[in-house]
Parts: structure tokens; sequence; C-alpha cells
């Protein structure tokens, strides 16, 4: 078996990918619109991202957002938010870190080594590895090409500066898109890529 990573990431339409769920999440570089998700959330996006969820078998997460989920998840088991909480208790998580923090979680593991080769043996163990936020770890991995598939949820609004995926000054990189699906109630639309290596040979369209 070899796993597949998937990095899910919700972006504004300028490609600002920091702080959707609220504004303590992350104010770096005095980012003020954190939670800017938060009045957009709807049914269509609710279902693309359980199906999501539903099919992971392990989470890969950079230390900041575990330290968000790990904060509030475990205490949702029986909340409204429940089924979520559950599945997110019940699979294994790993924490790309170059320190050695401590990870309460149940099942949580550190990924502190060499990267290759530690995400290999998650994908021989692994059949679906999600990476859900982690900006700056979900950089890393484009940058190195350890992804399989980009799951990006793009809303229709602008907010100027902040964190992106994509940023000014690259690597460069190619990707082939797999699906658009349709936009939803508050006009998000889910783009699914998959990498594909550096960015071809330039031309001249005369």
């Amino acid at each position: 078996m070899t796993g597949r990573i998937h990095i899910d990431l919700f972006t504004t339409l300028d490609g600002v990918a920091q702080a959707p769920g609220g504004p303590e999440e992350d104010t770096e570089g005095g980012f003020a619109f954190g939670g800017w998700q938060a009045p957009l959330i709807d049914d269509t996006v609710g279902a693309q991202v359980d199906e999501g969820i539903t099919a992971m078998d392990a989470l890969l997460l950079g230390r900041r957002t575990y330290d968000i989920f790990a904060g509030y998840w475990p205490h949702q088991l029986d909340s409204g938010a429940g089924e979520i909480a559950r599945k997110f208790d019940s699979i294994p998580k790993y924490v790309a870190s170059r320190g050695t923090p401590e990870l309460s979680w149940r099942d949580s593991h550190l990924v502190g080594g060499d990267l290759d080769e530690e995400l290999s043996v998650l994908r021989e163990r692994h059949r679906e590895i999600h990476v859900i936020g982690s900006i700056d770890f979900a950089r890393t991995l484009v940058a190195r090409n350890l992804f399989d598939q980009l799951n990006l949820w793009v809303y229709p609004i602008v907010v100027g500066a902040g964190k992106r995926l994509f940023t000014h000054d690259g690597p460069p990189t190619s990707l082939r898109l797999l699906s658009a699906g349709a936009p939803s109630e508050h006009g998000a639309v889910l783009l699914r890529y998959a990498p594909t290596g550096s960015v071809p040979a330039t031309g001249d369209m005369t």
C-alpha cells in the first residue's frame, strides 16, 4: 500500500489562507481578519469537508495547527461536532516539528527527522493522510513536491496581507486540475489539484 497525502486549505480569492477559523487562530504579522471564513460556512462546504474527514485514516499537522486542534477537538466528543471529534480522536495524529513538543492528544506522534523518509513510512502505514491548515508546513510539502493532492476551497473575499500557500518568492511549481466543484451557497469553490512538477519552459504567444 502506498498512501496519499492530501493538503486541505481554505483560501481567499487573493490567496490568503491565514486564520480562517477565528480571530486568535494566528495573529502573526498583525493579521486583522482572523475568522474570515466563519460567516461564509454553508452546507455544501460542510458536506465536502465531511467527505474528506470520513476518507482519512491519519492527520498530519504543523505544530501550531496541532496545538489548536488538541486544545479544541478532544473537548467536543459529546458536542454537536462529536462525529468529527470522534474521528480525529480515533486516528493517529502526526506532528511536524523541529522541536520536542508535548503531544498530549491520544495517538499523537512526532515527525521530526528526515521528512522524505518519515513521509515514506507514513505512506506505507496509511491509505489517506490529510494535512489540514498548517500553512507553513504545507508550503514545505509543496516546495519539495511531497504531496499527492491539494484540495483548495476558494472563497469570494479579498483581505490583502496574510499568509499564502504560494508566495511571491516561489518556488515555481506546476499543478494539474483534477476537478472543480460547483459554487457553494456562499460562493466557495472546491478545486482539486495534483502536482506535476516544475513550471514548463516558457513560450511566445506569437
